[in-house]
């Protein structure tokens, strides 16, 4: 099973940046896309999704045909192997129609329960973020591992909101880690979001509410890098999502739960 999870890892790094590279296309040209809503005015889905996931799908579909597929635009497939893909193939879909930076290819393999890979590529950045579990965190194939003393004071604090909960829970938590000292940060993607919080660049990320395609490969990336999550089935759907530096998490989880 080790050679067969090895090569799908491998797939997904080469298509995350292969997608991203479709997906950079699109934004560059993005005036030109047909852009539709989902849930609400900002809930936004626009051709490049649908084109970029529909690629992602049929690579995996041609690679490892008994997998099963979850993509954000899609829906599921269902597979044979015991093995799901997990997709979504522009998270940040607004920040990219706007022509923000903040947009990712997010591609995660789970198997029932457990989160088996995660790559998150940023093409803007020109920088992937990749993690197996029990094998560590990369940014651009290089490892990393997070510093542990970092405190909440000392750190940006990136809390993620929708339309898909009530708002005050997350106002709540704003006003609270600005009190305790530290300062709030959003860019508008989550998976990217939780990447920086693996990268040590945030001390933490918290969002009521996430999509499993959205929050569970930065999940592994800030484990697999030191750091503490919130338990986030592979199974789950709309789950408290939240990751932190070891020496944030306390003090974070502690203002989550009060604001709950």
């Amino acid at each position: 099973m080790t050679d067969s999870i090895d090569a799908r890892a491998n797939l997904a790094s080469d298509l995350a940046r292969r997608a991203g590279q479709v997906a950079l296309d699109f934004y560059r040209n993005r005036d030109a896309l047909e852009v539709e809503t989902k849930n609400g005015e900002l809930d936004l889905v626009s051709i490049a999704d649908r084109a970029v996931e529909d690629m992602i799908r049929g690579e995996i579909a041609a690679h490892f045909p008994d997998d099963a597929i979850l993509g954000e635009e899609g829906g599921s497939a269902i597979g044979t192997s015991g093995l799901t893909w997990v997709i979504d193939p522009i998270d940040g879909t607004v920040p990219f129609l706007m022509g923000l930076p903040h947009w990712c290819v997010v591609i995660t393999l789970t198997q029932g329960e457990d989160t088996l890979v995660g790559v998150i590529d940023v093409p803007l950045q020109g920088e992937q973020f990749m993690a197996r579990a029990g094998q560590g965190f990369t940014i651009n194939e290089v490892p990393f591992q997070m510093e542990g003393e970092r405190r909440l004071d000392q750190s940006l604090i990136a809390v993620g909101a929708s339309d898909r909960t009530a708002p005050e829970p997350a106002a709540d938590i704003l006003l609270a880690v600005m009190r305790a000292g530290g300062m709030f940060y959003r860019n508008g993607s989550g998976a990217n979001m939780l990447a920086s919080v693996a990268a040590g660049r945030l001390g933490g990320y918290v969002e009521d509410g996430m999509n499993p395609w959205d929050s569970l490969a930065g999940l592994l990336m800030i484990r697999e890098a030191g750091g503490v999550t919130h338990p986030y089935p592979a199974t789950a759907k709309l789950g408290l999502c939240m990751g932190a530096a070891p020496g944030v998490w306390d003090a974070l989880n502690g203002i989550v739960n009060r604001s709950n």
